[in-house]
């Protein structure tokens, strides 16, 4: 969170001093959970979404999103009834005689979920768990020494394309917004989206809907990617190369173009290419076992994986900036990834201890810190961002609005726009 908080002095208030407060980090760790519409608090994990008992120890499953529980189900040969009770119960028999890296590997095939628990050494040892901690957090690479336009002197300048879901990845573009960007999310039309999830990090930002797939879309889009500064992505690695998306072919039509890339497992190894979210990687990392009690594996009083790296994945974008500010030319590229910061988290701590992460404060402190304000949404009770410094910002510019609401262009009266 320093780190974040210095890179944005860096680059809009040079030499000012950052401020840190740890009941405002804990908060913002959690925010998520925070965050009222209306008096209503957004629905965080399904019932298929948890923890089960196999024949050789635990499995971690995440099915939030429609298609992930039709694919979980499916795999392991359950009839989706709807009846979200007689499901839990029906996965939790299925699972109950099978081994937990067997299940993974299937349903892993089958475009769903699922992850055995496994503790730190074992993770350590895996292929994944070594490319994961020989990686640096975050990378930074120079694609090109293409000098493109320049940098804007300040943060309001910036348009920053964001193809990013969930929470790590917006995180990082919500902390851009809150710096005066001009963010502009980007979702697929029929790809589905937590409401609570694009409320909680919507905040500062405008959100549209484009179809790659077709022309008209794509070409909309081919129209923001010239005029961006910033591209920040969140899908699994190569997902998007199909749509000419790829680090090195947006530096080509782009130069100057500044590419984030954040994913679950890491850009190496033989998880590479899997779908990922915080709670999986938690359990595949040794950090469940570790949080857990009595046996039974747990979970990080925070999703501090995705959070984290969020704020590491801005970091690492504002560093960028500064240094083609500063007349170093060069199209550049930050990765960052859950498993990534997960080894970080891990490195040098004993087995069997807890994690230093944020924890939330008292229940005074929190409520001391939320925040309201009207939205096209409803009434919105949140959690400030803990990205402070002297000189800047105290809060996001707009509220969240509708997911898709906005129309694919850049604001008038941005630089270049």
């Amino acid at each position: 969170m320093t780190v974040c908080a210095l890179a944005a002095a860096e680059f809009h208030r040079p030499g000012a001093a950052v401020r840190v407060d740890d009941d405002t980090i804990a908060t913002a760790f959690t925010s998520e959970r925070h965050l009222r519409v209306d008096g209503r608090a957004p629905t965080t994990f399904a019932p298929l979404s948890r923890f089960w008992a196999t024949s050789d120890g635990w499995l971690r499953t995440h099915a939030n999103y429609p298609h992930h529980r039709a694919r979980l189900l499916a795999s392991l040969g359950v009839p989706d009834t709807g009846d979200e009770e007689a499901a839990v119960a029906a996965v939790g028999a299925a699972l109950a005689g099978r081994h937990g890296r067997e299940v993974e590997e299937e349903v892993q095939a089958a475009g769903g979920l699922a992850v055995a628990v496994r503790d730190r050494a074992e993770w350590a040892a895996s292929p994944q768990g070594a490319a994961a901690a020989t990686r640096p957090l975050p990378e930074l690479t120079r694609l090109d020494d293409a000098v493109g336009d320049e940098v804007p002197p300040q943060p309001s300048g910036l348009r920053v394309l964001d193809l990013t879901r969930v929470i790590a990845g917006p995180v990082a573009t919500r902390t851009l917004a809150l710096l005066g960007a001009d963010v502009l999310r980007v979702d697929a039309p029929r790809l589905p989206e937590s409401e609570g999830a694009h409320a909680d990090t919507g905040f500062g930002k405008r959100s549209t809907q484009l179809d790659l797939g077709r022309h008209a879309d794509r070409a909309e889009f081919e129209d923001l990617l010239r005029q961006a500064h910033v591209i920040v992505t969140g899908y699994r690695p190569g997902a998007l190369d199909r749509f000419g998306l790829a680090p090195r072919e947006l530096a080509a039509r782009r130069p100057g173009l500044v590419v984030a890339r954040l994913d679950a497992w890491g850009t190496t190894g033989p998880w590479a290419d899997r779908r990922g979210f915080d709670s999986l990687v938690q359990a595949a990392t040794g950090i469940a076992l570790v949080e857990g009690d009595g046996g039974r594996p747990g979970a990080l009083p925070a999703q501090a994986l995705d959070h984290g790296t969020g704020y590491l994945l801005a970091a690492g974008v504002l560093r960028a900036l500064t240094a083609r500010r500063l007349a170093a030319p060069g199209s550049r590229l930050i990765q960052a990834s859950l498993a990534g910061t997960a080894s970080w988290l891990l490195d040098g701590v004993p087995p069997d201890t807890a994690l230093d992460v944020p924890r939330e404060p008292a229940e005074a402190g929190r409520r001391h810190r939320l925040r309201q304000r009207d939205s096209a949404l409803g009434l919105l009770r949140y959690a400030p961002s803990p990205v402070r410094y002297v000189g800047g910002p105290d809060d996001w510019p707009r509220p969240p609005g509708p997911l898709g609401a906005d129309r694919p262009v850049w604001e008038a009266g941005t630089p270049g726009a």
